[in-house]
């Protein structure tokens, strides 16, 4: 059984750069066909997709979101990590880090669909103080 597991601080001040890592245990983050996103929820607000990495260590970034956020993965320790920079106070939220196996051989396949991915950590919340 897959398992996920977000860590990093749970305050930051604006400007900074917020660093969340996501440990994954019970399969392999380079395993084939697989992607690993990063999804928030703000209070009050549904889920939004931030990226992912995908098993071939491609990343793919929401729009709004790429000049301040990076996403990048540790394959010996089987972690990936979240970088967004420049935090202000509307980056308040619930962080998640989740996976899901994409299909074989298709491009042009949509992966930041949060109710499309099967694998969750349990979230960690993070609070941006002016």
């Amino acid at each position: 059984q897959v398992r996920l597991q977000e860590s990093g601080p749970d305050l930051v001040k604006t400007s900074q750069t917020l660093t969340l890592t996501c440990t994954v245990a019970g399969g392999s983050i380079t395993t084939n066909y697989y992607y690993w996103s990063w999804i928030r929820q703000s209070p009050g607000k549904g889920r939004e997709w931030i990226g992912y990495i995908a098993y071939s260590g491609d990343t793919a970034i929401l729009p709004s979101l790429r000049g301040r956020t990076a996403i990048s993965r540790d394959p010996a320790k089987n972690q990936f990590t979240l970088e967004l920079s420049a935090v202000i106070p509307e980056d308040t939220a619930e962080y998640f880090c989740a996976g899901r196996s994409g299909v074989p051989f298709r491009t042009g396949i949509d992966y930041s669909d949060p109710n499309d991915y099967i694998y969750w950590g349990q979230g960690i919340r993070v609070t941006v103080s002016s």
